[in-house]
């Protein structure tokens, strides 16, 4: 049997489960705003979103995507054997896998994606700040690390581009 990924159903699925965790691109697009506002003269929305695309079209990033809010749904259905359901359900802060994950997106783009993760994520500004709400029973343990690392590699884009620039 020849097995062959579709990866334009990747890719869609991708968007599709981003949209259903209530994860709009231009939340993203705003972290990337915030990260780059200051180092990137006439930055705009637009940019900012059309690097958050391009850093989505990646399969390495489909993958973490794809994976990460896999493994957050199952959490919330108690799909998980103890003591991982545990875990994942109640973020324990000595996990450290969904960073992991979150890593092999912000490797795509350069070792400035790690500074812009790091900061981030301290931070947790816009959407981050809604995503590690724990108040409305959905468990985003992996998708807050996802988006933040979509926006460091979306910033990290932008930074190689602008480079020598300003």
């Amino acid at each position: 049997m020849n097995y062959r990924l579709n990866s334009e159903a990747v890719t869609a699925a991708t968007f599709r489960l981003l949209d259903q965790r209530g994860v709009r691109l231009e939340g993203i697009a705003e972290l990337v705003y915030f990260l780059q506002k200051d180092y990137v003269e006439g930055l705009t929305m637009d940019i900012c979103l059309d690097n958050v695309k391009r850093v989505l079209k990646k399969r390495e990033v489909q993958n973490a995507v794809l994976t990460g809010i896999q493994l957050d749904m199952l959490a919330e259905e108690g799909k998980l054997l103890d003591p991982l359901q545990d875990m994942i359900k109640h973020d324990e802060s000595l996990y450290g896998v969904d960073e992991v994950l979150a890593f092999s997106i912000v490797n795509v783009y350069g070792s400035i994606g790690f500074t812009n993760f790091g900061y981030i994520d301290k931070l947790k500004p816009g959407i981050l700040e809604w995503l590690n709400d724990k108040q409305d029973g959905h468990i985003h343990t992996f998708l807050d690390d996802i988006v933040g690392a979509i926006a460091a590699a979306a910033s990290s884009r932008i930074a190689h581009a602008h480079a020598g620039t300003s």
